[in-house]
């Protein structure tokens, strides 16, 4: 979040986060990763279970009962929630790059175009740094010339465009998400079908395995290479043409965890 936060401002949003820690606790930790944007104490988590996110999967009597099963929610300007993310498990975090791009549509700078047969394609990775187990939103930005279409997802008979991930260890992957076709009346064929034109973009949301398995995929620099395979089959107005497959590789850095505690004298007991 507080590598984002000026993105985020630029939304004209603002940034709080709450947790059950003490103050103590919540300054010794933006002391230590330099936050900007305010932590809210709430040592009761009154404000937690007014939101019914108190994690009650953790036994009661320990120094971690009063966890909220961690998530974001995004507001507008009079307090109504308009976007909502969460996950069961306790250590998948949502980044605030992939809260932008899929809340607003906002994207980092997609990567040079690489020119496929009857198209271009982009991929739109991430700017920051990832840890283990956060789930992360990429994205290909696929443009084709003038009077030329793929077919899109949901039709009948034809190949449609598909991004489907090369399988690994280091990730588990969400369904794609595409947009919205248009139909369109092909004359040759006489039928209508959905296609898609111009320029648009997939996105595709990957949650990252945790720190044992991952470790053993990083590179030297700590690199993480994934990628996709992008299907489709073009036509213009007169022909299709035969389906063609290109790679898509997205490389993303991963930092280790942040395993540094607290102070001794002001950890929950």
């Amino acid at each position: 979040m507080e590598q984002n936060r000026a993105r985020i401002a630029d939304q004209g949003l603002g940034l709080a986060a709450i947790s059950y820690d003490s103050v103590e606790v919540l300054k010794a930790f933006a002391d230590r990763q330099h936050i900007g944007f305010e932590l809210l104490s709430d040592p009761d988590s009154k404000v937690i279970r007014a939101y019914g996110i108190l994690n009650e999967t953790v036994a009661k009597g320990t120094p971690q009962f009063g966890i909220p099963y961690p998530g974001t929610y995004v507001l507008d300007v009079n307090g109504v929630v308009t976007g909502k993310y969460f996950a069961d498990d306790f250590r998948v975090r949502d980044t605030a790059e992939s809260i932008l791009l899929r809340q607003f549509g906002l994207a980092p700078p997609p990567s040079l175009p690489s020119q496929a047969k009857h198209l271009k394609f982009a991929p739109v990775g991430v700017t920051t740094p990832l840890r283990p187990n956060q789930r992360v939103s990429l994205a290909v930005n696929i443009d084709l010339p003038p009077r030329m279409h793929v077919y899109a997802p949901g039709v009948r008979g034809y190949i449609p465009i598909s991004l489907t991930m090369v399988p690994s260890s280091a990730f588990q992957a969400d369904p794609a998400k595409y947009p919205a076709a248009m139909t369109l009346r092909i004359e040759v064929i006489r039928e209508t079908v959905p296609v898609l034109e111009g320029s648009f973009s997939i996105v595709q949301t990957v949650t990252l395995a945790g720190a044992q398995q991952i470790e053993p995929l990083l590179d030297s620099e700590r690199n993480l290479a994934i990628e996709a395979d992008l299907r489709y089959q073009a036509c213009d107005d007169r022909e299709c043409y035969p389906p063609e497959t290109v790679r898509v590789k997205w490389t993303v850095k991963v930092s280790p965890l942040d395993r540094i505690r607290a102070p001794e004298a002001v950890r929950k007991k």
